[in-house]
C-alpha cells in the first residue's frame, strides 16, 4: 500500500467516525426534545446556541481551517434545529392577524430557532408580480390580489414544516381558512390598535390605513375582522408586553398541547 492509499484510508476512517457521531448527536437532539415535553421545560433555549458558539471559537482560536470548521458547525446546527422543528411540528404554522400585530416578527424567530422556512405571502405575491402589493390593488384591484393568496395557500399544502404569514385580509375570505387549515396550523396574532399604530405609522405599503392611520381607524376595522379572525384561529396569542421568545414559547406549548388533545 503506498503513501496515498494509507492516507485515503485514514481519510475514510475519519469520514466513520464523523458519520456515527453525526448520527448519535442527531438521536441526542431528539432526545432532549422528547425529555423537556416530558418534563415541561422550556423548548425553546437561543442560550444555548450562544455557548455553543462560544465554546467553537475558543476551541479554534489560533488553528488552521478555523473558518471551514466553523461553516460545518453551523450546518450540524441548522440540521439540529429542522430536526427539533419536524419533532414538533409535522404541518406548516399560518400565522395570521391584523397588520402590525407581530407575524413578520413571529415568522423572523421561528426561522431563527428552528431553521424553518417562511413564506410571507403578501412579499412572495410582490415579487410574483412585479409589483408593490399597493399597486397590485390599484392596477388589478381586490378581488385579484385575493386570488393571488388563495392559489398561494394551495400552493403551500404540498409542504410541511414552513412557516406561512398571511396578509391582515387573507382571513376574512372563508375558502382561504378552508386552505389554511388542510396543512396547517393557524396561529392568530393579536395587539392593542395603539400598539398596532406605533408598529405600522412609518410604514407606507397599507393601502387599507395609508389615509387612516388613527387609533380610532384601525380599532374600527380590527372590530370588523374580529369575528372572522378568531374563528378562524386555533390557538389565539396575545404580543402586547411579550418578546419574541416569549411569545414563541407560548405559540410552541399551546400547539403542543392542542396536539396531543386530537
Amino acid at each position: 500500500m503506498n503513501q496515498l492509499e494509507i492516507l485515503r484510508e485514514s481519510l475514510g476512517q475519519c469520514d466513520e467516525i464523523i458519520l456515527d457521531a453525526l448520527i448519535m448527536r442527531n438521536r441526542i437532539v431528539e432526545d432532549i426534545m422528547a425529555y423537556k415535553e416530558a418534563n415541561g421545560l422550556q423548548i425553546l433555549q437561543p442560550e444555548q446556541e450562544a455557548k455553543q458558539k462560544e465554546w467553537l471559537e475558543k476551541r479554534m482560536e489560533g488553528r488552521r481551517h478555523k473558518d471551514e470548521v466553523s461553516d460545518v458547525f453551523e450546518c450540524i446546527r441548522t440540521n439540529s434545529k429542522r430536526i427539533q422543528a419536524r419533532k414538533l411540528f409535522n404541518y406548516n404554522i399560518v400565522l395570521i392577524g391584523f397588520m402590525g400585530a407581530g407575524k413578520s416578527t413571529i415568522s423572523d424567530f421561528l426561522q431563527n430557532v428552528f431553521a424553518m422556512d417562511v413564506v410571507e405571502m403578501d412579499q412572495i405575491i410582490a415579487q410574483r408580480q412585479g409589483m408593490s402589493i399597493s399597486d397590485i390593488f390599484e392596477t388589478y384591484g381586490e378581488q385579484y390580489f385575493r386570488d393571488l393568496e388563495t392559489n398561494l395557500l394551495i400552493e403551500m399544502q404540498s409542504r410541511s414544516n414552513v412557516v406561512i404569514s398571511c396578509g391582515g385580509g387573507t382571513p376574512m375570505r372563508e375558502c382561504n381558512v378552508v386552505e389554511m387549515k388542510k396543512n396547517g396550523r393557524v396561529v392568530l396574532l393579536t395587539a392593542k390598535p395603539e400598539t398596532i399604530l406605533d408598529r405600522v405609522k412609518n410604514n407606507h405599503d397599507r393601502p387599507l390605513i395609508e389615509n387612516n392611520k388613527t387609533v380610532s381607524f384601525i380599532a374600527d376595522l380590527m372590530e370588523k375582522r374580529r369575528a372572522k379572525y378568531e374563528a378562524a384561529a386555533d390557538i389565539i396569542i396575545e404580543t402586547d408586553g411579550k418578546n419574541e421568545l416569549e411569545i414563541c414559547e407560548e405559540l410552541v406549548h399551546r400547539l403542543r398541547t392542542m396536539d396531543e388533545e386530537k
